[in-house]
């Protein structure tokens, strides 16, 4: 008797609970949705049919990698962001809802300089990954133009797949390696009205889960200075690139939010951090750079 897509998201649910996974159920059924090319709607009509060998493969094969700890995001292969579908892997950080709270902070400013007559803006995203930001920014905002940066070429590679299914924002985003500002061109300067990161926040020192600190790149994820350095150059930094009535747009730590507020303060007129979906204090924003 074959094997159908029903039996065999019964058996992946049933390794997925056995290997202690709480949401083994809902895990098995995105794996099966991923390993079949069916989405929801299409799998419930072909659950009966039989895969695929490779198919079936596959499915086998992302069951044994979460069940060795990868976390589900990488062994999917792609992740939902606001509205977008993001190829994700090892090569960049996993989007997460506390980075939405950065791009409505950056929409928000954007809003503020675009005005009722709807002028262009550029933002500038530093240390991209996937792009989560700059193309979220781009798809949502079409007076913007985008510069997405990042230090990694390895992460390019993967914002650089994930821009390729932009549709027509794409036109409006530039990538470019280097760290920090210098991946920027000079033109640049004094022009830019919002810079937004998500920049390694985390003192090495902390103990992060084993599914983060084992799997995702460590460059991205921790700092130096209890996980501060990032933050510091990019908070006296980014004044020199911005126009006057431009803002810095940053992700950070709880913790890191009475440090980070005072260093703003010190470059910029006007610094608050903004709550997360979670009310916790996560995005902070500079405006008006001190000259």
């Amino acid at each position: 008797m074959s094997t159908s897509w029903r039996d065999l998201e019964v058996w992946a649910s049933g390794e997925l609970a056995g290997a202690g996974l709480s949401a083994a159920q809902r895990e098995a059924r995105w794996m099966v949705e991923q390993a079949s090319g069916f989405d929801g709607a299409e799998l419930f009509d072909e659950l009966d049919a039989t895969p695929v060998e490779r198919a079936e493969v596959r499915l086998r094969s992302m069951v044994e990698r979460r069940i060795a700890g990868e976390p589900l995001q990488y062994v999917l292969g792609r992740w939902g962001f606001r509205s977008l579908d993001l190829a994700v892997d090892r090569r960049v950080l996993i989007p997460r809802p506390e980075t939405e709270s950065v791009v409505d902070e950056v929409l928000a400013e954007v809003d503020r300089l675009a005005g009722p007559d709807r002028e262009p803006v550029t933002v500038v995203d530093l240390g991209t990954g996937s792009g989560a930001i700059a193309l979220s920014v781009a798809s949502e905002r079409a007076v913007t133009t985008v510069w997405a940066t990042d230090v990694s070429a390895d992460a390019l590679v993967v914002a650089t797949a994930n821009l390729s299914g932009l549709g027509r924002a794409a036109a409006r985003v530039r990538l470019a390696q280097g760290s920090w500002f210098d991946a920027l061109p000079d033109e640049l300067r004094s022009a830019v009205g919002v810079i937004a990161s998500n920049p390694p926040y985390v003192d090495p020192a902390a103990a992060l889960p084993s599914e983060v600190h084992e799997w995702e790149p460590h460059m991205a994820l921790y700092a130096g200075d209890i996980g501060r350095s990032s933050l510091d150059v990019l908070v006296r930094g980014s004044g020199a690139w911005l126009r006057p009535d431009g803002a810095l747009v940053c992700e950070i730590s709880p913790e890191q939010a009475q440090w980070v507020t005072d260093l703003a303060e010190e470059h910029y007129c006007e610094a608050r951090v903004h709550p997360d979906l979670s009310g916790r204090d996560r995005v902070l924003v500079a405006r008006f750079p001190r000259r």
